[in-house]
């Protein structure tokens, strides 16, 4: 059985990646503050900025994949964060993991974002579109990739597209944080001008257990859902699908939120992810079933 090691195992993606995995392998997940549900499974504490700490956690558990879905994933800055904190984070710690991976000649998942590409290039863009970060983020992102293969060629990259549902413990994403407004009857403002093809974290966790089986090295892959929609448009599917007001639905733009990065089309083309017989569902299959559970 295969051991698995998965940073940011507290994370929206990681803990259903804790579900998924350990199904499957042996897991071991990884925290740093909350812990979600990675008591349930062997885990550290682990902040992966410490290199003395990311040694031993590798030295313990010699994995033979490890999935690295820890970074700071927010596309506008928050006050108290840095650029150098996101560099350290989403740059340093990736490098050093691959590094650890090169080493202990494990095979590294990194998990990566649709928001690498151009947003102006038109839609559902392949792995060899053009790549130009909008935000800091992505920008990190991009340059975390690059660390990957430089570092090893053991890897898989993910350029993960826009995840939703209903996060577990304290993760909550915008999909979640739409619902309650829409169903205690508050306003909900979405966009109409970026488009991208969302994909559910169950979905997007379940393709990457069954990657993980695979013997893949040396690949990037979109990991995204088959149709392109606005976040106005997911929000008008909900409502039909749950039976809350669209009246509560208001359409922005990106241009009236300060700081945000225009990106107006990250659609992303699945061939290649359908080519090894992995398809995600519908995002009508996946609401009714978010909705329903």
């Amino acid at each position: 059985m295969k051991k698995v090691l998965i940073t940011g195992g507290s994370g929206l993606l990681g803990q259903f990646l804790n579900l998924t995995i350990s199904n499957q392998c042996k897991l071991h997940t990884t925290f740093k503050n909350n812990p979600g549900n990675c008591k349930d499974f062997p885990f550290s504490v682990v902040d992966i900025l410490n290199e003395d700490e990311l040694k031993e956690l590798f030295e313990n558990v010699k994995p033979d994949i490890v999935i690295h879905s820890a970074a700071i994933t927010n596309p506008v800055q928050k006050e108290n964060q840095t650029s150098k904190e996101y560099f350290d984070t989403n740059v340093n710690a990736t490098k050093n993991i691959a590094i650890l991976c090169e080493k202990y000649e494990s095979k590294m998942i990194y998990i990566s974002t649709d928001l690498v590409y151009a947003g102006y290039r038109g839609s559902f863009l392949k792995e060899d579109a053009k790549l130009i970060p909008a935000s800091l983020y992505a920008e990190t992102k991009l340059v975390g990739e690059m660390k990957v293969k430089e570092s090893t060629d053991n890897y898989l990259i993910l350029r993960t597209a826009l995840l939703y549902g209903f996060g577990l413990n304290h993760s909550k994403c915008h999909f979640q944080n739409m619902y309650v407004d829409l169903k205690n009857r508050k306003p909900v403002k979405l966009f109409t001008d970026q488009l991208r093809t969302p994909i559910s974290l169950t979905d997007a966790s379940l393709i990457i257990a069954q990657l993980v089986k695979m013997d893949l090295i040396n690949e990037t892959i979109n990991l995204g859902g088959t149709e392109r929609v606005s976040r106005f448009e997911i929000g008008q599917m909900l409502c039909d699908l749950a039976g809350l007001d669209k009246n509560l639905l208001q359409k922005i733009m990106m241009d009236e939120i300060p700081n945000f990065p225009k990106v107006e089309d990250v659609s992303l083309n699945i061939d290649k992810l359908i080519s090894l017989n992995l398809k995600p569902r519908s995002i009508e299959e996946n609401i009714n079933e978010i909705i329903t559970k």
